[in-house]
């Protein structure tokens, strides 16, 4: 009864909010211009400790480079989600850059309400 209770999906908000500022974040966090623990609250803890080695790594990558940190230009394009089981999203969402176009991979939970990201890749 205690802990993190799984919520239905007619508990739940729209995902597309919540998907487009999670992808957004993740590209400036892998850039080196926002801060991982900004998006803390929306992910699991695995989720968390995945992206701080990929954190890490692209620091490395950047200093190798001799490479500051900046801020990406892109916009965030559609969202394809579908629903495999109750409360659960999973969602392709495509971020489009100069000279490329992404995608970031989600996979959103509903716990107590509201949605977490249990699962997140960037193509």
């Amino acid at each position: 009864m205690f802990g993190r209770q799984p919520s239905s999906r007619a508990d739940l908000p729209d995902p597309a909010p919540m998907l487009r500022s999670l992808a957004h974040c993740v590209i400036e966090i892998f850039a080196g211009a926002r801060d991982l623990e900004q998006i803390a609250r929306w992910v699991t803890d695995d989720v968390y400790r995945n992206l701080s080695k990929r954190v890490v790594l692209s620091a490395r990558a950047r200093r190798a480079k001799g490479l500051s940190p900046q801020r990406p230009v892109f916009g965030v394009g559609n969202v394809h989600l579908c629903e495999p089981v109750d409360g659960v999203v999973e969602a392709l969402v495509l971020v489009h850059q100069r000279h490329r176009v992404r995608a970031v991979a989600i996979r959103l939970e509903g716990f107590d309400a509201r949605w977490r990201a249990s699962a997140i890749g960037v193509l």
